[in-house]
C-alpha cells in the first residue's frame, strides 16, 4: 500500500492502527477510508485481538475527508460506511487523540468506545458552513453519546469546543496533562482492557450499543450471558480472585 496509507500493526492482543498524513493534518484520502475498512476487517477476523487502538502522527488527529478528492463522491455515505463499521468493530476501539479533530473525523472519535486526549485538543465541524448536510450515523451517534444539545452547538452553530469542554459533554472520557501523559495513559488503558475476559468485553460491548441505540437482541444477549457463564473464562476469572492472582483469559 502506498506510504501514508493507515498502517496496521498486530501485537497480540493489542492491534493499533496508525494515520500518517501529519503534514496535512491526518486528512483522510478515499484510499485512507478504503484502507481503514481492509484494516479494520483483518482486526476484526483475528480473534487473539481484544483493544483496537486508533492513534495520528503529527499535531492533529485527523480532518476529516478530503472532498475535494474525488468529484462526484459522496463523503457522507463513505464516512456513515466506515464509522457504523467501526462502532460495530469486535474489539473494544480506543482512540489517542493528540491535537484537533474534524469534520467527519470527530464521528469516526465517537465510533470509538473510549476517547483519550490533551489540552492542544479541539473539535470542529464546518458542515453548514459548506453546505453539507451531515448523515444519519454520525447525527445519531452525536445524539446518543453527547446529547441533542450538544450536538446542535457542534453541527448546527458549527462551535469549536476546545480540550476541556470536549471532556465535560463527554467526547473525551480522559483528559491529561500532555503528549507524554496521554501514550502513558493509553498505553496502560489499552492493556488492562487487554486483560480482562474477551467474551464478556465483546459482548457488554455490542449490547450496551444496542441498549443506546434502541435496537437490543434481548434473545441474542441471553445467548452472550449463558456463553459466558458457561466459559472456562468465568472459572479461570473466579479462581483467580480467589487465589488473589491475575487471570488468564483465553475467550473459552
Amino acid at each position: 500500500m502506498p506510504e501514508l496509507t493507515p498502517a496496521l500493526t498486530l501485537d497480540g492482543p493489542l492491534a493499533r492502527i496508525r494515520l500518517r498524513r501529519p503534514k496535512l493534518a491526518n486528512r483522510l484520502e478515499l484510499i485512507d477510508l478504503q484502507t481503514l475498512q481492509q484494516h479494520l476487517q483483518t482486526v476484526n477476523a483475528e480473534p487473539a485481538v481484544r483493544v483496537l487502538l486508533l492513534e495520528a502522527e503529527g499535531r492533529h488527529f485527523c480532518s476529516g475527508f478530503n472532498i475535494d478528492a474525488v468529484p462526484g463522491v459522496d463523503a457522507g455515505a463513505l464516512f456513515e460506511q466506515l464509522t457504523n463499521a467501526w462502532e460495530e468493530a469486535r474489539p473494544v476501539t480506543v482512540a489517542a487523540i493528540q491535537g484537533g479533530v474534524y469534520g467527519g473525523a470527530t464521528d469516526l472519535a465517537l465510533a470509538c468506545d473510549f476517547r483519550l486526549g490533551v489540552p492542544s485538543c479541539e473539535m470542529f465541524v464546518p458542515a453548514a458552513r459548506l453546505g453539507l448536510h451531515f448523515y444519519r450515523g454520525g447525527m445519531e451517534r452525536y445524539v446518543n453519546r453527547l446529547g441533542v444539545a450538544v450536538a446542535k452547538r457542534v453541527l448546527l452553530a458549527c462551535e469549536t469546543l476546545d480540550a476541556r469542554q470536549m471532556h465535560d459533554c463527554g467526547f473525551l472520557d480522559r483528559l491529561l496533562a500532555d503528549g507524554a501523559a496521554l501514550q502513558a495513559e493509553t498505553e496502560a488503558f489499552c492493556q488492562r482492557l487487554c486483560g480482562f475476559a474477551p467474551l464478556a468485553l465483546a459482548g457488554m460491548k455490542q449490547h450496551l450499543n444496542a441498549i443506546a441505540s434502541g435496537r437490543l437482541d434481548l434473545a441474542q444477549l441471553q445467548a452472550d450471558i449463558a456463553r459466558s457463564n458457561a466459559s472456562a473464562d468465568l472459572a479461570e476469572g473466579v479462581r483467580a480472585w480467589q487465589e488473589k492472582r491475575t487471570p488468564q483469559f483465553k475467550g473459552q
